[in-house]
C-alpha cells in the first residue's frame, strides 16, 4: 500500500466515514444535549498491516479563543511508523476550528508530508452564505448548508444521539476535501461486544457506505466500532482492503470527560 493510500485511510477513519454516490441531501440526526468530550482530550491510536504495527495517529482538542470567539481547535497528527516509514515516510497533519456546539467549522487546515511530496491548504468556510475559500487555489466555492470538514464530522457524531438510532439507519454528511464536495453515509448495524486493550466492550456498530473500485471490493469491506457510553469514542476500525487487512485500534487516551464504560478488565 502505497503512503498515499495509508494517510487517505487514517483520515477516512478518524472521521469515520467513506465515499458514497448520493445525493447531498443533509440529514440532521438528532443532537444529545450534552457533549461527549470536552477541551483537554486526547486520543491516540495504533495502525497494523496484518500484524505489523505500520503507523500512529493522535487527536487533540482544545477550546480557544480564535478571532474574538470561543472555538474548538482539534489537531490530527498522523505518522508511519517501523518498516512502513522506511519504505515511504509520511507525516499528516489536519487541524480544524469549529463551533463547539454545532460543530460547523470555521478554519481547516490540511499539512501533507508523504515521501517528496507536499501539500499544504487552509479553507476558510463562511455559513452565513454558504461559501468558503480554498487559499492554495484562490477559489470561492459555493457549497451545500451546515457543510464540515473531515475532522469537525468526527466531533458531529460524536454528538449524535446514538440512543435514536434504529437498525439499519443511515447517517449523512457533507464536507470538504481537496476542494471538492464529498457527501459521506454511514449505516447503522447494531451493537456488538469487541475486545479491546482496556477490556470487552459494548460498542455500536456502523458501515460505511464506500466507494467500491478504488481500495474497497464491496460496500461491506469496512467497520467502525463507536463506544456506547457517554464518550462515543472511535474504538476500533477494521478494513478488508485489496491490498490485505488493516485494523485502526484505539491504543491510549488523556483527560476524557466520562469515564471508560468495559464490561470485563482486559
Amino acid at each position: 500500500m502505497s503512503g498515499n493510500h495509508i494517510i487517505r485511510v487514517v483520515v477516512f477513519v478518524i472521521a469515520g466515514f467513506c465515499f458514497c454516490q448520493d445525493t447531498y441531501a443533509q440529514s440532521s440526526p438528532e443532537l444529545k444535549k450534552l457533549r461527549s468530550y470536552h477541551s483537554g482530550e486526547q486520543l491516540n491510536y495504533i495502525i497494523r498491516y496484518g500484524f505489523i504495527h505500520g503507523g500512529e495517529a493522535s487527536i487533540n482538542l482544545k477550546l480557544l479563543n480564535y478571532e474574538g470567539k470561543a472555538l474548538f481547535h482539534a489537531h490530527v497528527l498522523a505518522q508511519s511508523t517501523g518498516i512502513v516509514d522506511k519504505l515511504f515516510s509520511v507525516t499528516d497533519i489536519y487541524e480544524s476550528y469549529f463551533e463547539p456546539n454545532t460543530c460547523l467549522p470555521h478554519k481547516a487546515i490540511r499539512n501533507i508530508k508523504e515521501g517528496n511530496y507536499r501539500y499544504y491548504n487552509e479553507v476558510f468556510f463562511k455559513h452565513e452564505d454558504s461559501t468558503l475559500y480554498s487559499q492554495r487555489s484562490d477559489s470561492v466555492f459555493k457549497v451545500p448548508a451546515n457543510i464540515l470538514d473531515m475532522v469537525s464530522t468526527l466531533y458531529y457524531i460524536r454528538n449524535i444521539d446514538m440512543a435514536k438510532l434504529k437498525k439499519g439507519d443511515a447517517i449523512e454528511v457533507i464536507t470538504f476535501f481537496g476542494d471538492e464536495i464529498f457527501p459521506f453515509k454511514i449505516r447503522y448495524s447494531g451493537k456488538e461486544e469487541i475486545k479491546t486493550k482496556f477490556g470487552r466492550m459494548i460498542c455500536f456498530r456502523f458501515d460505511p457506505v464506500v466507494e467500491v473500485g478504488r481500495i474497497f471490493e464491496s460496500e461491506d469491506d469496512m467497520t467502525i466500532w463507536i463506544s456506547d457510553d457517554q464518550n462515543l469514542l472511535p474504538v476500533l476500525v477494521k478494513f478488508d482492503m485489496l491490498v490485505g487487512s488493516i485494523k485502526f485500534e484505539l491504543d491510549g487516551f488523556t483527560n476524557l470527560k466520562h469515564e471508560l464504560n468495559t464490561v470485563s478488565k482486559k
